[in-house]
């Protein structure tokens, strides 16, 4: 908001005063976080009961006069914003402030902590304990309260139904006890281990969230059920999918316990080392085809979010370079794009009970967090970024790369570490050739990262700038085998045209050794051909003294 908004905003907020969803504090640089945390729980709870967006907490107003007094509070930016870390830290499900707003007002500083509703059947606990409001007092969220939020979506939740055929002898040991050693983890400075492990089975289930009042959901068994408990959940098959489209053609069903099966899932994956050289390298960096973590996290995602009222499979296709994951059910709230960067945090989810309870066993996170670890886990690798495609109805489709699809992109990344997540979306762009915003076209050739002309754009290999032949400064420019149709192109957009003779001395040192110079005239010829058959080039001059240029678009 601009401050003519905010100053609107604080006017009507004090005019209305303190309510279940507006608290005024003076707060000086030594307000305890602890307190915030404990008011975020409070009025996020209150924001839920009342059916109301965001609710407020405001530093810089002395709560007894209603006067603006201002607050130095947090003066550094870095430190106002890491509040958002600590209490996305210790609130439970983790979520976190929509925004801090300043406002300089001319009687002093006011912070306005923009508080998001609790999500629909989800309360908000601070350090374990539940909060709400009576008037203008901070006082523990009673069970009636609690019951109200968490009774939102038992209505209307798949995952969150009750099972009344099944018992404890329908779930899987080993998945019960890989369950409790999550459950752990995430609460190590909670609970102390032993304790957990005394906890009864109806009450590790309840704790955990995977069961109500010791009952069994469906839930309960979709994590944790054994294979043949499947029946419980028909018609709906609660199943993922794994195929193999290649050469050799392959697939396998995999069922419940999902906390167990993905991992089974992932192994069938064909994995293997891919060694990217960067420039003026003789060492190659080796990293996996898939990475486990980022793998995991698509598939947990299709099952945190499919709509398992469609009796569908979630189907992982396992492609010569890359995997697809598919799952029923439109992208729930807004689109792919709002979360890359991982500033939005989801409001409500489809599957608001099974989403909890994957989150208790640290299988995925409630902050929107996910997209946004793909993107950067796959950067970090120096690999493209993943697709998402809901051209489908009612389907959402994600593609995790398993190959270097512009060995320039990926040199970059390597010889280039602090860009950011922005800019290596807009190379993989290039690399990919997808449309890209003219603005974003003139920042990266500005930074010198790409080249060409629109639309044949391309991430800048550029070792060193054009200092002499220009034959030598292409010569230059490190690229594999793969790519020698690349340079002629890349030749012809820098300087218009070239003779056979400036193409032999571009590529022949790019050729193999083992070459003589027989192979590379007819290797070259061979490239040309190719080139000119698929409408690329043209010969401007006679068969004997060839001239080539580009073919215009």
């Amino acid at each position: 908001m601009d401050k003519d908004k905010l100053e609107k905003l604080l006017y009507e907020l004090i005019e209305t005063w303190e309510n279940e969803v507006v608290e005024f504090k003076d707060a000086n640089d030594n307000f305890k976080t602890d307190k915030i945390g404990c008011y975020f729980s409070a009025l996020a709870n209150e924001a839920n009961l009342r059916n109301i967006d965001s609710a407020w907490l405001i530093f810089g107003v002395d709560n007894k006069t209603r006067k603006i007094i201002g607050t130095d509070y947090r003066l550094q930016k870095e430190r106002l914003q890491m509040l958002k870390m600590q209490i996305s830290e210790n609130s439970e499900p983790s979520i976190t402030l929509r925004e801090i707003h300043e406002l300089q007002h001319e009687k002093g500083r006011v912070l306005f902590l923009e508080i998001p509703a609790a999500p629909s059947g989800l309360p908000i606990s601070w350090n374990g304990h539940y909060y709400s409001r009576s008037g203008e007092s901070l006082t523990a969220l009673g069970i009636d309260k609690q019951d109200i939020i968490r009774q939102q979506t038992s209505k209307m939740d798949w995952t969150a139904q009750i099972v009344p055929e099944a018992t404890f002898e329908h779930l899987n040991e080993k998945a019960v006890k890989q369950a409790k050693s999550s459950f752990i983890k995430k609460y190590a400075n909670r609970f102390d281990s032993d304790e957990i492990e005394k906890w009864s089975i109806e009450t590790f289930l309840n704790r955990a969230k995977l069961a109500v009042d010791g009952k069994i959901t469906r839930t309960t068994l979709l994590l944790l059920g054994k294979k043949e408990s499947s029946h419980l959940l028909l018609p709906h098959p609660a199943q993922l999918t794994w195929k193999l489209v290649s050469s050799e053609q392959a697939y396998e069903h995999f069922g419940p316990p999902f906390l167990l099966t993905t991992t089974a899932l992932y192994k069938k994956i064909r994995n293997f080392q891919v060694r990217i050289l960067p420039n003026d390298a003789l060492i190659p960096i080796e990293v996996s085809k898939y990475d486990q973590k980022i793998v995991l996290e698509a598939l947990h995602n299709c099952i945190a979010h499919q709509d398992y009222s469609c009796n569908a499979r979630i189907i992982v296709t396992e492609i010569e370079d890359k995997l697809t994951f598919e799952n029923e059910g439109a992208f729930y709230e807004g689109c792919p794009e709002d979360y890359i960067t991982g500033s939005k945090t989801p409001r409500s989810y489809r599957n608001t009970f099974l989403a909890q309870a994957m989150t208790e066993l640290n299988m995925i996170d409630t902050m929107g967090y996910g997209i946004f670890e793909m993107h950067q886990g796959q950067a970090k690798r120096y690999f493209p970024l993943p697709d998402y495609d809901l051209t489908e109805t009612g389907v959402v489709k994600i593609t995790i790369y398993g190959k270097i699809v512009d060995p320039a992109y990926s040199r970059l990344l390597i010889e280039k570490s602090d860009l950011s997540l922005e800019i290596i979306m807009a190379l993989d762009r290039v690399q990919k050739k997808l449309p890209i915003d003219n603005e974003v076209i003139k920042k990266l050739r500005q930074d010198n990262l790409i080249e060409g002309r629109k639309p044949n754009l391309y991430v800048s290999s550029k070792i060193a700038k054009v200092t002499g032949n220009k034959v030598d400064y292409i010569k230059n420019r490190v690229l594999d085998d793969d790519y020698y149709e690349k340079l002629v192109i890349d030749y012809l957009h820098e300087f218009e045209k070239a003779t056979r003779k400036e193409i032999n001395e571009l590529l022949y040192s790019k050729l193999s050794e083992n070459f003589d110079e027989e192979k590379k005239t007819n290797k070259v010829a061979n490239l040309l051909t190719r080139l000119r058959r698929a409408g690329k080039i043209h010969n401007t001059a006679s068969k004997k003294a060839p001239v080539w240029k580009i073919n215009a678009e």
